[in-house]
């Protein structure tokens, strides 16, 4: 098992810059998701971890050793290990199998000779043993991307790279497939970075987060914590659904008042309020207290009128117009009743809320 350890890394394509100072940890034997829109830069830093793009300057290490030391004062300390020595493992988003050979030779393909224990170890270990003599072309995207991964594990890498693996199968099939391979991955211990650009891809499979914008890390956490917490404002937005309100200062230092009514706010102890600023949650932590009848002369704070709703199944998600005028997306869990368009209803709001200047 091996931490990665990158520092001060720049690079990009002639003169187009992509990457701009790139410090991250990727800790040893866990999967780490680096999260970003296109453009962000992921795909280059994955490019110059594999040892396919060579960087302007930065550092890279793989657990004690250096594969990367460049853009220094001092050229006799500069090192730029070719790919075939890094250790690497990739896991393209197309499988990239040789059509011609078969899933065995696939998996075996540079190794030595005299590999085919540890060929049909990884095949049972990614659950394709039975389909070893099989050609890629017999094969569904799921089981094609099953040997993809026991291609890249069958040199035993120290580091192991994931190209949006997932990104060209169907919903549901990306889903469990997704899941297996997060398992599989920390049974076998290994230090894994998975590139992505969706969301809910990253928060559910990674041990840690990384969210890339204009070619740097802007947040590293867990998922929970850059969901949670979130270092900015499009960091919030970029990660989930918000509901995003213009925010005043509340009674005390610790609260803020908005659309919603009176909002707690961790952290703000001191300082001064930003203005103007907004408070941002997420649609789950705005329930539903129950409808309001018209009679009943609510008062404008925490309560709205449902616009239109959306069903899911497994949840419902409302769009709330509030007294100012804001429209919310708000969650509700499934099975329930639900308002229809047109009821004023009561709301209330779980859990504290991030404060961010507009």
């Amino acid at each position: 098992m091996t931490a990665v350890t990158i520092r001060g890394l720049t690079a990009g394509y002639d003169r187009t810059p992509v990457l701009n100072g790139v410090d991250l940890d990727i800790p040893d034997g866990e999967l780490t998701a680096v999260l970003g829109a296109s453009g962000s830069g992921k795909t280059t830093l994955l490019r110059v971890l594999a040892g396919f793009l060579t960087p302007r300057r930065g550092t890279v290490r793989f657990g004690d050793r250096t594969v990367v030391s460049t853009g220094g004062t001092d050229a006799a300390e500069e090192v730029l290990e070719p790919p075939e020595r890094r250790r690497v493992g990739i896991v393209p988003q197309e499988g990239a199998l040789f059509p011609h050979l078969s899933v065995a030779a696939n998996v075996g393909f540079g190794l030595p000779r005299g590999s085919g224990p540890r060929i049909d170890e990884v095949l049972r270990l990614v659950g394709m043993a039975d389909r070893a003599h099989a050609r890629p072309q017999e094969l569904s995207g799921g089981q094609q991307q099953r040997v993809a991964l026991a291609r890249a594990l069958a040199p035993r890498p120290d580091v192991l790279l994931l190209d949006e693996p997932f990104g060209s199968l169907d919903a549901a099939l990306r889903v469990r497939l997704r899941a297996e391979v997060t398992e599989l991955l920390r049974s076998v211990g290994s230090t894994a970075v998975l590139v992505t650009h969706d969301q809910e891809e990253a928060l559910s499979t990674a041990d840690h987060v990384a969210v890339m914008r204009d070619g740097r890390v802007v947040q590293m956490g867990t998922p929970r914590e850059v969901y949670e917490s979130p270092a900015d404002l499009e960091v919030a937005r970029f990660v989930g659904d918000v509901v995003e309100l213009p925010a005043a200062a509340g009674p005390t230092q610790a609260a803020v008042v908005c659309a919603l009514g009176e909002v707690t706010v961790p952290g703000r102890t001191t300082g001064r309020f930003p203005e103007p600023a907004v408070v941002v949650l997420r649609p789950e932590q705005v329930v539903l207290r129950g409808r309001v009848a018209p009679e009943d002369r609510p008062s404008a704070a925490g309560t709205g009128v449902v616009r239109d709703a959306a069903y899911f199944g497994h949840d419902s998600l409302l769009r709330i117009e509030l007294a100012d005028g804001s429209r919310i997306p708000v969650r509700v869990p499934g099975g329930g009743p639900l308002p229809r368009p047109g009821d004023r209803v009561a709301l209330g709001v779980l859990g504290p809320g991030r404060l961010f200047p507009a």
